[in-house]
């Protein structure tokens, strides 16, 4: 079995590093350094027996904001998004987070972590796309999301694709649903236990997660209660 994987990186020897570490594995890189064609290369081969499975985009690339085509490729059901920085800060790791990567490494790259992120990382995509056909939703008030290939539908029938952070924290939310969620408790399920005050990483996730509720303007749906966290409104 061939893992195909678009590496959108310019550092040559950075790709020279990651292609050799992989040459010998079932994940085929595949080089865009720029960026310029990315979204045009996972489009036309989605739903093919060489589709994209995993996108690694760096954020700084010559042509184009890395940022914004993590955006635009997580519009796209079935790729996950690892985005890498050499700016290890906590805003480019939320920026990361807040525009859909499923995962954020910073550089320099640890080859083994890589690796060990992109199988799990395809482990779980694979699992939801197996489970596609399943109609088991978790309905809930004005909408209903799809544990398995976190598929999130509104009651005026606009469908999303929810990130991963953004589906452990809409779960972490249904399962307290009624009573404040400390910000603590969430960080703790998006795998970021080391919560501290100054963190807008769950801040940015439940912007995200209220956009996709349609809730923006007048949060009913996802409460904020002051100095105890968030909450799902019954």
């Amino acid at each position: 079995m061939t893992i195909h994987v678009l590496l959108v990186e310019d550092d040559e020897l950075l790709v020279k590093r990651i292609i050799n570490h992989f040459a010998q594995t079932e994940f085929h890189i595949e080089i865009d350094a720029t960026g310029a064609s990315a979204l045009e290369l996972v489009r036309c081969r989605e739903n093919n027996h060489n589709a994209i499975s995993l996108a690694i985009v760096d954020i700084v690339l010559p042509e184009r904001d890395g940022l914004h085509l993590a955006k635009e490729l997580n519009t796209l059901t079935n790729i996950g998004v690892i985005m890498l920085s050499s700016r290890d800060s906590q805003a480019d790791r939320i920026a990361g987070l807040a525009q859909g990567a499923d995962d954020y490494i910073c550089k320099p790259v640890d080859l083994l972590e890589l690796e060990l992120r992109m199988r799990a990382l395809y482990k779980r995509l694979k699992s939801n796309n197996d489970n596609d056909e399943s109609e088991e939703f978790i309905e809930y008030a004005d909408f209903k999301l799809h544990p398995d290939n976190r598929t999130l539908i509104t009651t005026n029938g606009i469908e999303s694709r929810l990130t991963e952070a953004e589906h452990k924290v809409l779960i972490c939310l249904i399962s307290n649903a009624g009573k404040a969620t400390p910000r603590e408790k969430i960080s703790e399920e998006i795998g970021q236990p080391d919560w501290s005050p100054n963190d807008r990483t769950v801040d940015v996730l439940i912007g995200r997660l209220r956009k996709k509720l349609s809730d923006e303007k007048d949060q009913k749906r996802i409460v904020t209660v002051r100095g105890k966290g968030y909450m799902l409104s019954i």
